[in-house]
């Protein structure tokens, strides 16, 4: 191996690997569909995790037919390569942490990225309401800071309406900022009442 890579003449020969797998990443000239079908689900697994219907979309959007696709995406299925519900709730767990988003806003999430709605039931139910309205405390204690000098209603609506784009119930939003409101602005009120 001492003596480096030898290329001749810029015509492309390869000493080493599958030719057709190598054009099939490349995008070179088609080969075998289920090849390429599987070079590209490999590339785009490399990243991230994706379900199985990006990676279906993926390669409708490279024109592998759709029974070479079919056949690629159950044995990559079948190898636990692409896994929708380990993906549900690894995005549960990391949207609701990273971000503070609810259950509703989790679930739409996931509907997008082709998630089957029973997996997406089972990956928010790892969610309980107890924890979605401790994180949904969590977001107000760290936005009120932001609204004060506001009047009241205006940070109520502020607060209320960053949980609702975040997923939380109207119900929860609201009496949560009520109450991190009343738990800051005992004091305030008190002096407003004796003319301060």
């Amino acid at each position: 191996m001492g003596g480096g890579r030898r290329r001749r003449g810029g015509s492309g020969h390869q000493d080493s690997g599958s030719p057709a797998s190598s054009r099939a990443e490349n995008g070179g000239p088609p080969g075998d569909p289920a090849e390429q079908a599987r070079a590209i689900c490999l590339r785009l697994l490399t990243g991230t995790p994706r379900t199985r219907k990006q990676l279906a979309d993926a390669l409708r959007k490279r024109e592998i037919p759709d029974d070479v696709a079919e056949e690629v995406l159950s044995r990559f299925e079948e190898v636990g390569l692409i896994n929708d519900s380990a993906f549900a709730d690894a995005w549960v767990e990391s949207r609701h942490h990273g971000r503070g988003l609810a259950r509703r806003a989790l679930a739409q999430e996931l509907r997008t990225k082709g998630v089957d709605s029973t997996l997406i039931e089972e990956a928010v139910a790892q969610l309980d309401s107890e924890q979605e309205e401790a994180t949904a405390r969590e977001l107000v204690a760290r936005k009120l800071r932001t609204t004060r000098g506001l009047d009241r209603d205006k940070r109520l609506r502020r607060l209320a309406g960053m949980l609702a784009r975040k997923g939380y119930p109207e119900g929860m939003a609201l009496r949560v900022v009520r109450q991190a409101l009343e738990e800051e602005g005992d004091d305030t009120e008190f002096l407003e009442d004796e003319g301060f």
